[in-house]
């Protein structure tokens, strides 16, 4: 219900008529004047009532008088009178119906009251009612109002002192709220300031309104008081207390302050009154130091009051807060001297009233932005923030370092409880115990030794202070232990707070704006305003030095979860805040803080001591406070939770991690998760350090990189708590996390983080060098978890990414870091290719080679792991991304065919599955022109050296290649011929001309050479398997595929693949190691015929030349239209010849058998079966596979519709297979003589005896070769007859001559040779025999000029001859005889010729009797050839090697001579027989009396065999030669004469048994000789005297030398006695006496006249010796003696008398 309502005034009225009429009844008796006045007023009420409408203004316009009774009442002194005049008063007061005077009268009255000391409480409750209702009491009533409050504050009456302090605050307060309101009232109205004077008086208040000048004179009164002056205004004080006035001062400043920054009055009173107060009262603080005695200074130093102390600060606190911005300079003395109350030698309670008053700043950012501006940012101005914080740290530092005098007790529990307590500590979470009995679980901070628990001062963001807020207090209080700790570190932590929040709301509102601009102008660059950036930054710059040093301290103090949490969080910020400023050092040291802190102490970890080094080195003076950065202590009173090894190089002891470790750990994971982009360089510290510590834990990577907590194996010496058990899997989840998030980063971040995980990782190998310890691998593992979670901007982090894994971390010796580096590396390509990109992949060709880049790269590493692990990736990425590659394909192959063969098996079978894979599965989805590459590929894992298997499997792959490029033919070319067009585009805009292998060839066609090349290659691999497979698929690929290729590719097929195939195998077959190769690895046996290289090689020639010379042979059609088929011809006919002449019998063998193929001359059936099959199982069908068994040369070749139609498709051009009747174009003599050239050197080289002494070594052809070689011949001579000339026949003749000669290697000749018993041709001497009789068959149907080649051919043969008597030497061979040769003795083992030698005697006398009167025959002497070859067999006789030969030669012979000697009669005119006639006089001697002596075992009937044939030979020269004496010359018979007369005497042999010595004396032979030369000799046809003579003189001899003979016979019995005589002696007289015997028979048988006077005589002159011999002691003798004078007895009877030449 409100004052001025009707119902109130009328209330009102009620009561004052009540009190009025209560107050006449009260003084009634004693105060009759009062009672009077009492009345008046009631009617005077009335009145008024009555009278007026507004009757609240007429009360008030009448108030004195109505008030006038009830002072009246108060001045009785009565105290009932003067409790219900001032009730009444208060109620008239309380309607607001008292007037200016009528309080004036009112206050004079509660004056008198008030000295009295009457009523004091109401008195005070009146004033307060009074200038609280209105505002009529101004000035000095108003003064005297306050005065009067004042006096009543200092009674005796402690109630009514509180009650007074109570009012003047009230009071103080109604003053400057009037005055507030007043100018409320003014507000709109503009005032003419008035013109101030030079110096305006400080009373000067003329300018103000009613209300301010109240205001102002109380103001300036309290200041006067408070210096202990007289007040000009509050007149009548008596007594006044400092502190009560401060507090006034205070509150007024703290209620007001807009009054005092609005009015220039009041401003001007703050600077001058004040703040020099202030500051004059400060002094005894600021000289007072404790421990100083006061005695010994002369002066005595006035002490620091507390009361007044604190009331001081507390004013500075608001002059600080509201009048900043007045105050500039009188502030910065202000924070001067409150840092100087922090100094230690201050005392206790000052300190921590200075700390609180401090800590009330912290909590005002804004007062510190502004403090920042002000001074710090000024120059020559005190760094009056920096000093603040600075201030702060020293003052938390000293209380560590000097330890605590002041409270013994909780040293002393301290002491005993620190063991325990320390433990406690860190067990027991943020309890605030009392200090008293529960130390253990009390949050303190412990650092060598000092122990100052931790209280709970303030909430967070409010300084609620304690010791400021205790005005009752006269003395200093004691202050706890650790309060003015608490205090400082909340108002660290509030700074912190403060600070960062506010720059960071700041920033927030810039970033907005910024963002707002670009949108609007998004050409423009955005520029903030430049100021505010610059408080920012010195804001920090000031105050990061003394918080780090602080909260570094106090961090390694704590021992509290809650503060350490408190203390990183408030590094954390700065750090982060530092980072979004840029400031780089101050935030590497806050980071290098936090880092140390997750760290064991001392723990080396360079990062961290280079950082802290250049920051150890500062130390912060603040006006003569040093703040030190202390170093961390290194008791550390926490709980061990883990024990692991330190990641150093050189393995060192265990490392223990506290709770305290882990907690930090866990703040620095925060830190990098949420504030990763500010980081920058820093990300290097925060790495390394989590490295550390995930090392420590025993923290491996796993897949993906993510982290997982190793197995106790991992690190024997690693022993967690089960408390970090639980922690270790959501740590290494926040560092999964942690990496993930780095998505959120923009790139210069994201570089950042990259770049300091490579240094991080550079490091990690560094240490891992040299050791084969467990590196670490946290960086590595980092690094791919990074690339995994930013793949959709892999483009800016692939280059350094990839390439510090490729070129630092695969090339690293330690494996386990390599093997990490690899898998970081491939699962990161294997995870871009798989990422769906936007644009994808296949679109963007560039990203995929970029990504495909690093796989390639690989290749470049000698580790066979880290290739390996590529190899399989590769693998992975073809079954996962094989149909996308597209582009990455050359790359992709690339990587398959960088093989080594330093790699070892594995490797390389891992690259070949991923061959196999790409043939099988993905040729058609690549692009054709890496078909090539595929090749490449293919081939060089032919020819690996490691893994045989795998060679041959991919000459296998390069078939399925080449079926491949088959049935796909049409696309391939196609695709193909479009590349090339683009590309000879680009080449011609270059100008350079298109650079490809084998260019001038259609590309389809280049495939195909490309294949052929590689198979090519491989044909000369140094391994045989692989040589073999591959010849056989280059060959089966060409006759399966060839008909593909355009008609001028052949061209090159021929010549840069077949040939130089050929080149390359002879080069290599002609240089191969002869050793022999002991097995071929492990247990395989290796067969004799390839146990060396060169014999391994000498199968790769056979198979090569075998395949070329096929391709000649099916494709000579095709062939032929080259332009250079002559040309190839000739390369083809060299290479059989050198293959022919090789020094192996297999190489030269098969050389031959390719030669008869390309001749076409018909080889053995299953040849061709085996061709045929061959083909057929490889599906090709028959096309131009000529069946080689065909006729002989000049066949059709075999015409199939299916190849032309397939080469008209194929060529585009028609080409037509010959018509039937064509002859094939072999014809062509040119070819055929030079194959016969061929032929001849070949035949030459091989046969040609080696000159040298014969080496072991020397080469000799083997038989088949030579009979290969030499059955060639007749086909050949078939083609070349008609221009084979005698020269040609000559070179024939050498090259059969010594075929024939050479030697069979011992080991071979079983195989060859007969058995020497039996007469058997070898298959050689067949074909030579063959070969001369196609050419005597040719020169016989030829025409005449031909037949000069029958003495060539004759001469041949008797060479042939001789080799019966004299096998041929072979150069200078040593060989055996076969009949003698112990297989394993010889070397070499000559043939045994006397077959061969004994045919072609048989083939010369039949060819002799066909040509015997051939006019050549006669002129080129050929029956004396014969004759002359004869004799060495016929002299040789028994000494033949074989007894047939001689036999044989001398059948010969007769039949030679039955048919020569008529036709050599027939021409003795011409003399061209004269020089026979020698020859066979000498043939018959050596023949009949032959040097040899039958063989021992020759049996009797065999030698009566003998003897018939010598018989025989006489026969004949009786028959055919002696009745012809007349045509024969002269000397010839002379001979045939003296020989006859040789053999009528017995030719003795001396080795002839007793019992057979008369069989052996070749009776019959001498009687026919005998008989003949009797014959001839006695005969009366002797045609001349001299004949006669010659057998006269014969028989004489013989019996002249029978007489001697028989003569000494006689002696030497004589003169031996009893001894028997010598054997031959024996024999010889037994000789003589059978001659004599036989002699007597043909005297007997001859006609007596032929017989000489002289003969008789001598015959009979024999008998006295004869008988003179009878006495001889020898039986043999005897018997002989006998049969010799037997036919004497033919003289005893006397003859018939004739008379002859007249004597009877």
């Amino acid at each position: 219900m409100s004052t001025s309502s009707p119902e109130a005034v009328k209330k009102l009225l009620e009561n004052m008529q009540t009190d009025l009429r209560s107050l006449s009844m009260e003084c009634k008796k004693k105060f009759p004047p009062v009672k009077e006045a009492a009345e008046s007023g009631i009617v005077k009420i009335k009145t008024i009532a009555a009278r007026n409408t507004e009757i609240l203004a007429a009360l008030k316009e009448n108030s004195s008088e109505v008030v006038q009774p009830f002072l009246m009442g108060c001045g009785t002194k009565e105290p009932k009178i003067t409790q219900l005049c001032l009730a009444a008063i208060q109620r008239l007061m309380s309607h607001e119906v008292v007037s200016e005077a009528a309080a004036g009268n009112i206050i004079n009255m509660l004056w008198q009251l008030m000295e009295n000391g009457l009523e004091e409480l109401k008195l005070l409750q009146t004033v307060l009612v009074l200038l609280t209702t209105n505002t009529v009491v101004h000035d000095e009533v108003l003064s005297k109002a306050i005065v009067l409050c004042f006096r009543l504050h200092f009674t005796k009456d402690n109630i009514t002192n509180n009650t007074a302090a109570a009012t003047v605050r009230q009071v103080v307060t109604v003053v400057f709220e009037r005055m507030v309101a007043e100018d409320e009232r003014f507000k709109g109205i503009v005032e003419q300031p008035p013109s101030v004077q030079g110096n305006t008086n400080r009373r000067s208040v003329s300018t103000l309104r009613p209300s301010a000048k109240d205001a102002y004179m109380l103001f300036q009164d309290l200041c006067q008081l408070v210096n202990a002056d007289a007040p000009y205004w509050l007149v009548g004080m008596t007594e006044m207390t400092r502190t009560f006035v401060l507090e006034l001062l205070e509150s007024v400043l703290n209620d007001f302050p807009g009054v005092f920054l609005q009015h220039q009055e009041f401003s001007f009173l703050l600077k001058e009154r004040v703040c020099p107060l202030v500051i004059k009262l400060f002094s005894p603080n600021i000289k007072f130091r404790q421990g100083s005695s006061s005695t010994a200074s002369p002066a005595p130093v006035e002490k620091p009051y507390f009361p007044i102390c604190m009331r001081l600060l507390r004013v500075v606190s608001v002059l600080i807060k509201h009048f900043y911005s007045l105050l500039v300079t009188e502030c910065e003395i202000f924070l001067s001297l409150l840092v100087k109350f922090l100094d230690g030698e201050k005392p206790q309670w000052l300190r921590a009233v200075a700390v609180e008053s401090v800590h009330r700043l912290c909590v005002q950012p804004h007062l510190l932005r502004s403090f920042c501006q002000s001074y710090d940012m000024k120059q020559h101005s005190t760094k009056v923030f920096r000093d603040i914080v600075n201030a702060l740290g020293s003052f938390i530092q000293s209380l560590f370092i000097v330890p605590n005098a002041g409270n013994p007790a909780v040293v002393g529990a301290l002491a005993g409880g620190s063991g325990s307590g320390a433990q406690g500590a860190a067990q027991g979470g943020p309890g605030t115990g009392g200090v008293s009995g529960n130390l253990t679980s009390q949050a303190a901070f412990e650092y060598r030794g000092t122990w100052i628990p931790l209280m709970t001062v303030s909430v967070q963001g409010s300084a609620k202070a304690t010791y400021l807020e205790m005005l009752d207090k006269v003395e200093p209080p004691s202050i706890p232990e650790g309060y003015a700790m608490s205090v400082a570190f909340s108002a660290l932590l509030d700074l912190v707070r403060g600070i960062t929040t506010m720059i960071e709301r700041e920033l927030a509102v810039e970033e907005e704006a910024a963002a707002e601009f670009r949108e609007t102008h998004p050409d423009q660059g955005w520029q903030p305003p430049p100021g505010v950036h610059l408080v920012w930054e010195e804001m920090v710059s000031a105050c990061w030095c003394g918080l780090l040093a602080a909260l570094s301290l106090l961090l390694d103090a704590s021992t509290d979860e809650t503060a350490t949490e408190n203390i990183l969080k408030a590094e954390l910020t700065m750090a982060s805040l530092c980072g979004r400023l840029g400031m780089v050092t101050p935030r590497d040291a806050f980071i290098t803080a936090i880092c140390k802190a997750s760290l064991p102490p001392h723990y080396a970890l360079t990062v961290l001591s280079s950082n802290a080094a250049n920051l150890s080195g500062k130390a912060y003076s603040i006006q003569g406070h040093s703040v030190q950065i202390i170093s961390p202590s290194s008791e550390s009173h926490q709980q061990v939770v883990a024990v692991g090894q330190p990641l150093t190089s050189q393995p060192q002891g265990t490392v223990m991690l506290t709770a305290k470790n882990i907690q930090c750990m866990r703040t620095l994971l925060n830190l990098a998760h949420c504030h990763g982009a500010v980081l920058g360089t820093s990300w290097q510290l925060v790495l390394a350090t989590l490295q550390h510590l995930v090392w420590i834990l025993g923290l491996k990577p796993g897949l993906g990189g993510a982290l997982k907590p190793g197995r106790a194996v991992e690190g024997p010496s690693t022993v967690l708590t089960t408390a970090v058990m639980t922690d270790l899997p959501v740590i290494a989840n926040i560092l999964s996390r942690l990496f993930e998030s780095s998505q959120y980063l923009d790139d210069v971040s994201l570089h950042h983080l990259i770049n300091a995980l490579c240094s991080l990782s550079l490091e990690a190998m560094e240490m891992a060098y040299g050791n084969n310890k467990e590196p670490s691998l946290f960086a590595v593992a980092k690094l791919l978890e990074t690339g995994l979670v930013n793949m959709d901007r892999i483009e800016i982090l692939w280059r350094p990414l990839t390439g510090h894994l490729l070129e630092k971390v695969c090339q690293h010796p330690n494996s386990r870091m390599r093997e990490w580096g690899a898998e970081a590396l491939t699962a990161l390509i294997k995870a871009g290719l798989a990422y769906k990109h936007d644009p994808p992949l296949a679109q963007n060709q560039r990203l995929q080679l970029l990504l495909l880049n690093p796989l390639k790269e690989l290749s470049n590493v000698l580790h066979a792991d880290i290739r390996q692990k590529q190899l399989e990736s590769v693998l992975q990425i073809l079954q996962s991304q094989g149909d996308s590659l597209g582009p990455g394909w050359p790359l992709v192959l690339g990587v398959i065919g960088a093989i080594r063969n330093d790699q070892g098996e594995s490797l390389i079978r891992t690259a070949f599955q991923c061959l196999q894979l790409v043939v099988t599965d993905f040729l058609p989805t690549m692009p054709c022109t890496c078909l090539q590459i595929v090749v490449d590929v293919a081939g060089s894992f032919g020819l690996q050296n490691q893994e045989l298997n795998i060679s041959l499997t991919s000459i296998g792959l390069l078939w399925n290649i080449s079926d491949y490029f088959f049935q796909r033919g049409e696309a391939i070319t196609q695709e193909l011929e479009r590349e090339e067009e683009a590309l000879q585009k680009q080449a011609k805009e270059k100008g350079e001309t298109l650079n490809r292998p084998f260019h001038p060839a259609p590309p389809f066609d280049c495939l195909w050479l490309c294949l052929y090349a590689k198979l090519g290659e491989l044909c000369v691999d140094p391994r045989p398997a692989v040589r073999k497979s591959a010849g056989q698929t280059l060959f089966s690929t060409i006759a399966a595929h060839g008909t593909l290729l355009q008609q001028p590719t052949w061209h090159v097929v021929v010549w840069k693949v077949l040939f130089h195939l050929l080149d390359c195998v002879r080069t290599s077959s002609t240089t191969a190691d002869k050793e022999k190769i002991e097995s071929g690895g492990g247990n395989i046996l290796i067969h004799h015929s390839r146990d060396t290289a060169e014999k391994q090689w000498a199968e790769t020639w056979v198979l090569t030349l075998a395949g070329v010379a096929r391709i000649f042979n099916t494709r000579r059609y095709l062939l032929q239209q080259l332009g250079d088929f002559f040309e190839a011809w000739e390369v083809l006919l060299n290479h059989i010849q050198s293959a022919a002449l090789s020094k192996n019998n297999e190489v030269s063998l098969a050389a031959l058998k390719s030669f008869q193929e390309i001749l076409q001359i018909g080889t053995p059936v299953k040849d061709s079966d085996k061709a045929g099959d061959a083909f057929a199982a490889m599906g090709v069908p028959p096309v131009l596979i000529d069946p080689l068994s065909a006729s002989g040369p000049g066949r059709p070749l075999v015409r199939s519709d299916s190849l032309v139609e397939r080469l008209t498709r194929y060529n585009g051009a028609e080409l037509q297979a010959p018509p039937p009747g064509e002859e094939s174009a072999l014809e062509d003599s040119a070819l055929w003589w030079s194959a016969w050239n061929t032929w001849y050197r070949t035949g030459t080289d091989s046969t040609r005896p080696p000159s040298g002494p014969a080496e072991k070594f020397s080469f000799i052809p083997s038989q088949p070769f030579l009979t290969a070689l030499i059955q060639i011949f007749p086909a050949l001579y078939q083609h070349i007859k008609s221009n084979f000339s005698m020269e040609d026949l000559k070179k024939l003749g050498v090259i059969l001559h010594g075929a024939v000669s050479v030697p069979i290697s011992s080991d071979a000749s079983p195989f060859i040779l007969p058995s020497f018993t039996e007469a058997v041709l070898t298959s050689l001497q067949e074909a030579v025999l063959t070969s001369l009789d196609v050419l005597q068959k040719a020169i016989c149907v030829g025409p005449e000029n031909l037949q000069v080649m029958y003495p060539a051919i004759f001469e041949q043969l008797l060479l042939f001859v001789e080799f019966s008597c004299k096998p041929p030497q072979y150069g200078r061979m040593e060989t055996k005889h076969v009949a003698n040769a112990k297989y394993n003795q010889a070397e070499w083992v000559a043939l045994n010729y006397v077959p061969f030698a004994e045919r072609s005697l048989e083939v010369v006398v039949e060819l002799y009797h066909k040509t015997a009167c051939h006019k050549a025959v006669i002129n080129e002497k050929v029956l004396q050839n014969i004759i002359k070859t004869l004799r060495m067999p016929l002299g040789l006789k028994y000494a033949c090697p074989s007894e047939s030969t001689w036999k044989l030669a001398v059948a010969s012979l007769l039949k030679v001579l039955s048919i020569g000697l008529p036709v050599a009669r027939q021409h003795a005119s011409s003399g061209k027989f004269d020089t026979m006639w020698p020859e066979l006089a000498n043939a018959f001697e050596d023949f009949l009396f032959t040097k040899s002596t039958p063989p021992d075992n020759v049996s009797i009937q065999e030698f009566q065999k003998n003897e018939a044939v010598d018989v025989e030979v006489v026969q004949l020269i009786s028959t055919e030669i002696l009745p012809f004496a007349n045509f024969i010359p002269k000397d010839f018979v002379s001979q045939i004469m003296t020989m006859l007369n040789r053999g009528s005497i017995h030719s003795q042999s001396a080795s002839f048994t007793e019992a057979e010595i008369d069989v052996r004396m070749r009776e019959e032979f001498s009687k026919v000789c005998f008989e003949t030369l009797l014959q001839f000799s006695f005969s009366n046809k002797v045609s001349t005297p001299q004949e006669g003579y010659i057998s006269r003189m014969a028989l004489s001899v013989l019996l002249k030398r029978s007489q001697d003979v028989l003569r000494r016979y006689v002696e030497d019995e004589r003169l031996s006695g009893r001894c028997p005589l010598p054997r031959q002696q024996v024999t010889e007289i037994i000789f003589v006496l059978k001659a004599i015997s036989t002699l007597m028979d043909s005297l007997k048988k001859t006609q007596p006249e032929n017989v000489d006077g002289n003969t008789w005589a001598q015959v009979i002159a024999l008998y006295p010796t004869l008988v003179e011999c009878i006495t001889c002691s020898s039986s043999e003798v005897s018997s002989a003696l006998k049969e010799a004078l037997g036919p004497f007895k033919d003289f005893m009877q006397p003859p018939l008398i004739k008379v002859q030449n007249g004597e009877s």
